[in-house]
């Protein structure tokens, strides 16, 4: 089949979502102004560079209660978030957290979870996730939307900071074999690592020098 995006496509669900998969998920602690607590997990995220290490948000739409979502207004607020990443292991206290609720609930307390210091940014960091990337704000970017209603912004943040608890590490690697990490599929889907195998990058030149000896 084909579709021009402006058009319907005629399936049951827009397949957009699932074809670009799978996608981490950047389950993001902030904080507002008063200190109250947010946590809400993102299927549009991703590492955008690695010296220095940023990373991206997706954000679609508003709050239930009018106004952007609660994690957008409090990095741009506040200048700081955490991205802490969900493994297999916490799907259900991720879930839970997933929910629209009021600006006044604490998705911590949603998903029966521990709010541990960091030790750089002021947001805590999930203490169940093995790994925690404390981030400062870099910038806002409004995304083209077909809907004036429905913003569609993008947010890059910098990480300033690294947690990985010790058991996940072997021979100096992170270990995607106990690790387990979740990632997002299209529609209510979701997948997790369990299996991992490794390609070498080709290397021309080394082959042509290995061809004239």
């Amino acid at each position: 089949m084909f579709y021009e995006t402006a058009n319907p496509h005629g399936l049951k669900h827009n397949p957009f979502k699932a074809i670009v998969s799978p996608r981490p998920i950047g389950w993001v602690s902030s904080m507002d102004a008063q200190g109250n607590l947010n946590l809400a997990p993102f299927s549009f995220f991703n590492a955008m560079s690695d010296n220095p290490p940023t990373v991206v948000l997706g954000f679609n739409g508003n709050h239930s209660e009018g106004g952007p979502k609660d994690t957008l207004a409090n990095i741009e607020a506040c200048g700081e978030f955490v991205c802490n990443v969900v493994t297999y292991e916490i799907r259900d206290a991720m879930n839970a957290t997933s929910e629209m609720a009021a600006r006044s609930v604490n998705e911590f307390d949603l998903g029966g979870l521990t709010a541990a210091p960091s030790s750089i940014v002021k947001p805590p960091r999930v203490l169940e996730s093995p790994v925690n990337m404390e981030c400062k704000y870099l910038q806002t970017i409004d995304l083209p939307s077909n809907n004036p209603d429905q913003p569609n912004r993008m947010v890059l943040g910098q990480v300033v900071g690294i947690h990985i608890k010790d058991e996940f590490i072997t021979d100096g690697l992170l270990d995607m074999t106990k690790f387990h990490p979740l990632a997002r599929l299209g529609y209510k889907d979701y997948s997790a690592v369990m299996e991992v195998f490794s390609l070498n990058r080709p290397d021309q030149a080394a082959q042509e020098k290995r061809m004239t000896k």
